[in-house]
């Protein structure tokens, strides 16, 4: 049980997360994936190359800090790190792990005159308290997953039943399973974990699902990335016919009911989720603003669907915006997404329920115009692809 006295000491270390936590953070991960092999597969290595990892863990950590005498005010942050962690397989054995490396980080970064027995003691009641909320979260999770119908608990072998190259950079992965039963029914936005080896190396990865539910298969849209191990591993090793390991669907950024009109902005793969959002938004009858960005048309993905659904449903209005346009391209807008053109696209009213995913770049800048334009923080969604970071 955490004390009055442990929150105020947790909360004094709020300064020395501020300016070195990312240091701290490093010195974590470094010591636990090279003492602990067993969790390394939970971990993406190209998030930790690029620093992405590190620096969300950090912000998760100091706003664990910050809120801890009230953790109502983390909001959508615990669902966040519940779903990706259920999407991974990530389980109760794990935690012991993490909280070990984090208390000897803490003390062998800060050093022993800052970290003394008072502050590790604090800091490990404050872990335990937020690891007995995650596991707690995780565990109900996973329960109804095993629960639902053609759900599952741990991974299922699933068959590659089709490949189709949707862009340049673009490929979908239909997947049946191979036991021949159902498939529980996703929501519109949720995402797959799968198990893959590579080289012999196992690697855990997160694929939003691209294809509303149909009760007897899977869609998965996956981008080459330069250098990317599961990525090109996909693209290129894994054939028709091949089975994958699959973790159940997971995952909060979906789709709210309700009759005011949505907004759905993309940039480049991003436009995975916001697909089956479409799908299920479209009957609805509530006004539809589709918009989607991209590099070029080359790797503009799912254009020719769009282009369809938009001549079939006069309330869905689409608009496309590329960093580079050829003459024929027939697209909206060239070059960056701005405020002016956001707000020409967006509903007049600005009461709407908007979601947004793609780079982080064009997240915070996406963000920062809905504010300018007057969009109520509570209708704007978000999701990222890879750790949860701040957007600030």
């Amino acid at each position: 049980m955490l004390t009055d006295r442990q929150r105020a000491i947790v909360q004094s270390t709020v300064p020395l997360l501020e300016t070195g936590g990312e240091a701290l953070i490093n010195h974590f991960y470094k010591t636990m994936l090279g003492e602990y092999p067993e969790v390394r597969p939970l971990f993406n290595s190209a998030h930790q190359q690029s620093g992405a990892q590190p620096r969300a863990l950090a912000h998760s950590v100091l706003m664990y800090a910050k809120h801890i005498d009230r953790l109502e005010a983390l909001g959508n942050l615990p669902a966040q790190i519940v779903n990706k962690h259920v999407a991974l397989q990530v389980l109760p054995e794990h935690y012991p792990i993490v909280g070990t490396c984090l208390l000897r980080a803490i003390r062998e970064v800060l050093g022993a005159e800052v970290a003394t027995d008072e502050v590790i003691d604090a800091w490990g009641a404050a872990y335990q308290q937020l690891a007995d909320i995650l596991i707690a979260a995780e565990a109900r999770a996973y329960d109804s997953n095993a629960a639902a119908e053609g759900g599952w608990r741990g991974e299922r072998s699933f068959v590659v039943e089709k490949k189709v190259e949707e862009s340049s950079e673009i490929t979908s992965l239909y997947l049946v399973p191979a036991d021949g039963g159902a498939v529980v029914r996703h929501q519109p936005g949720q995402y797959i974990g799968l198990r893959l080896y590579i080289d012999g190396q196992e690697q855990r990865r997160n694929y939003s699902l691209s294809a509303p539910a149909n009760g007897k298969s899977l869609r998965i849209s996956v981008k080459r990335e330069p250098g990317g191990k599961a990525s090109n591993y996909l693209h290129d090793q894994v054939h028709v016919g091949d089975r994958l390991q699959v973790f159940p669907p997971a995952g909060h950024f979906t789709l709210k009911e309700g009759d005011r009109p949505v907004v759905l902005i993309s940039g480049g793969v991003g436009i995975t989720p916001t697909l089956p959002m479409l799908a299920a938004a479209l009957p609805s009858e509530r006004p539809v603003v589709f918009i989607h960005c991209a590099r070029e048309r080359a790797v503009h993905a799912f254009r020719e669907r769009i282009d369809q659904l938009a001549e079939q449903h006069p309330q869905l209005t689409r608009y496309y915006c590329y960093d580079r346009a050829e003459s024929g391209d027939d697209v909206d807008a060239e070059g960056y997404l701005t405020t002016q053109r956001l707000g020409e696209w967006l509903p007049t009213s600005r009461d709407a329920d908007v979601y947004f995913l793609g780079p982080r770049p064009f997240m915070r800048s996406v963000k920062q115009s809905l504010k300018a334009l007057g969009v109520p923080d509570s209708q704007v969604h978000y999701e990222f692809f890879g750790p949860a970071e701040a957007l600030a």
